[in-house]
């Protein structure tokens, strides 16, 4: 069993485009700030900031199929009671630590006026793909089964848990928690498999830039989905890896 690529592509737009499209809507924040005589608290993105923000989650589709991802930005407002001085200018970017996806904050610093000042704007950054969904209202412990999914657009970046991509990829899997018809599928919803056991022969993937090795090694320890696993290969080496199917360890070089 491969780990989805959804996932993976995701998490890439999140810290690249997604990064993009947020500093797009900073821009345009930061240049309404800048008007003489307009309160923070006040400020709102006229037509023109909407439509480059748009434009920037259509880039970060890039890659995937035409229409499978949508971006929507949600700004939030600043602290009415802020009374900030006048700036020329205003520098925007995303915190230390902080990421365009989900529920995020982004600085506002003036650099150019009476007084220096910083400020955090809120947003919700929404993400639209792709994503397997419950049919119908599951109650916790279900065995899912192929009639108990289907796809629909959901938002991947709602949860710290990545959504599911591939309903095959659940089937025979024990809810965790109950769910409601249509609720998003994500993969902490759902119990954790166990590949193999400690002393078990294991197939080792071995994969780096442009090539893939492939061997045996004994399992150091319990293989359980999506937790990392130490191997010791013939030659007595340790790797580190991930369990990704019965008895099979992918190790990233």
């Amino acid at each position: 069993m491969k780990h989805t690529p959804a996932p993976t592509v995701l998490t890439r737009v999140s810290r690249c485009a997604l990064a993009a499209t947020a500093a797009g809507l900073l821009a345009g924040t930061a240049a309404a700030l800048a008007q003489p005589g307009v309160a923070p608290a006040d400020t709102t993105l006229d037509a023109a900031t909407l439509q480059q923000i748009q434009q920037l989650g259509e880039q970060a589709s890039a890659g995937l199929a035409p229409g499978a991802l949508r971006v929507e930005i949600e700004p939030g407002r600043l602290d009415p009671r802020l009374n900030l001085a006048p700036c020329q200018r205003i520098e925007a970017q995303l915190p230390p630590g902080a990421r365009a996806w989900g529920r995020t904050r982004v600085g506002l610093r003036c650099v150019e006026g009476e007084k220096p000042w910083k400020v955090y704007l809120p947003v919700t950054v929404k993400v639209f793909a792709p994503g397997v969904v419950a049919a119908a209202a599951l109650p916790s412990g279900t065995v899912l089964r192929a009639d108990h999914l289907t796809m629909a657009e959901v938002d991947w970046a709602e949860d710290r848990s990545p959504a599911v991509a591939n309903a095959s990829h659940l089937v025979g899997r024990a809810l965790l928690r109950p769910l409601a018809a249509g609720a998003t599928l994500h993969q902490g919803d759902v119990k954790q498999r166990q590949w193999f056991v400690a002393g078990d022969t294991v197939q080792l993937v071995a994969r780096g830039r442009g090539f893939s090795v492939a061997g045996e090694g004994q399992a150091l320890s319990t293989g359980i989905e999506g937790r990392p696993v130490r191997v010791r290969t013939d030659n007595g080496r340790v790797l580190s890896g991930l369990p990704v199917g019965l008895n099979r360890v992918e190790v990233q070089l």
